[in-house]
């Protein structure tokens, strides 16, 4: 899996630390953190009219259409870290595995210097390797220990036949997993080989993840609005969009609470613990029949030879949208480097009886397998990729 181009091993983080740092201190203005053609990590300043406490300026994911600029404050990332730190019972040395440009790559760096230590950057010259994270992991040197990764990283990490590997992940206190919904199968793998995973749920414009477990944190309010959005509330919500018009369709304050109403769907208990649905346009009308494309993902993704899935509606004659599927085959059915409309001999044979056992006429009718899914720099699934290729071979039959 290559999450970027970066040459982080080499690079020096310092002029990054020293920007953020004085950004944090109200002496320097907004930090942008980009990446260069080469590889090279560039450290930008970016003014930001209107707002004089802004500390970093953030590009969203970008996985539904173009990035925006979010502007994120000092009051915010430190409400961030201060209710991260009492998640974790602590604060400690971080190791960066994300590409530092994005939200959770910037958090490392802020959360480290809230806290005074050091992060150590793991080398991905040659892309994510079990082997990089693991002589990564091996560099830090404080007993409390953390890093973030996304759900296909610790796939990978999981299935390295290395024992070293598998002691490296132990020696963190917790491991942050965000910026994809995890299967269960990875969660309960994960905890059955004795790691501290905690699912966490946010974006750039909450600051990164701001509900753990489903428990929102310190000083973080959750809702659910009429429509079923989740609204995310409290002290880590961004300033707003640098390159947009604040819109109270995104950002809203009421009784002086500032709130980000997310895309995605979700539910609260009684308990108040949040359950994410899936994202509101992830809802496919098939036949007049709407049907969830993350239900039909967690489905499909219960079939012993599929290690991921991504599930969208795309364009049909005959049914207005058909459920489409791109599925990441388990390593042991997956022909190393093959990709193709559906998986072949007895695998297919027994994904697809399985696939229409669980799901009946909501079981996709266009598959497209491959090693592992599109993804992002940033890890994310890059949704509108695989939409592209999903409806150029749904349109091809």
């Amino acid at each position: 899996m290559n999450i970027g181009r970066q040459h982080i091993g080499p690079l020096d983080i310092e002029p990054a630390l020293t920007a953020l740092a004085a950004a944090l201190r109200g002496e320097g203005p907004a930090v942008e953190l980009s990446v260069n053609p080469d590889g090279e990590l560039v450290v930008g300043h970016t003014e930001t009219p209107g707002c004089d406490d802004a500390v970093a300026v953030v590009r969203t994911s970008g996985s539904t259409g173009a990035p925006k600029a979010t502007v994120l404050t000092v009051e915010a990332l430190a409400a961030s870290s201060m209710a991260t730190a009492l998640a974790l019972q602590g604060e400690g040395q971080w190791l960066l595995a994300l590409p530092v440009q994005f939200v959770a790559g910037v958090q490392v760096l802020v959360r480290s210097l809230f806290a005074g230590t050091r992060p150590w950057v793991m080398d991905m010259s040659g892309g994510f390797t079990p082997a990089a994270f693991t002589a990564g992991a091996l560099e830090l040197t404080d007993k409390i220990r953390f890093t973030s990764l996304v759900p296909t990283q610790l796939q990978r990490l999981l299935e390295s036949p290395s024992p070293e590997t598998l002691a490296a992940l132990r020696r963190f206190d917790a491991i942050l997993l965000g910026g994809a919904p995890a299967s269960h199968a990875l969660l309960t793998a994960a905890r059955e080989a004795g790691l501290r995973v905690i699912t966490t749920y946010g974006s750039a414009e909450t600051c990164g993840g701001c509900v753990y477990d489903g428990v929102p944190l310190t000083g973080v309010e959750v809702r659910i609005a009429e429509d079923g959005r989740i609204l995310l509330g409290g002290d880590t919500i961004a300033a707003g969009y640098l390159d947009a018009p604040e819109s109270t369709d995104t950002f809203f304050e009421e009784d002086g609470v500032r709130w980000y109403r997310t895309n995605d769907l979700g539910t609260l208990d009684a308990d108040g613990r949040l359950t994410v649905l899936g994202r509101a346009d992830d809802v496919i009308i098939t036949g007049g029949v709407k049907v969830s494309a993350a239900h039909v993902q967690e489905e499909l993704e219960k079939s012993d030879g599929v290690a991921a899935a991504f599930v969208a509606g795309v364009p049909s004659a005959e049914w207005g949208q058909a459920v489409a599927a791109f599925v990441a085959l388990a390593r042991a059915g997956a022909p190393p480097g093959a990709e193709g409309a559906s998986p072949s001999g007895d695998h297919a044979v027994v994904l697809e009886h399985d696939w229409h056992q669980r799901l009946g006429l909501l079981a996709p009718k266009t598959v497209l397998a491959a090693p592992e899914l599109l993804m992002l720099p940033n890890g994310k699934p890059d949704r509108l990729a695989m939409i592209e290729r999903l409806n150029a071979l749904h349109q091809g039959k």
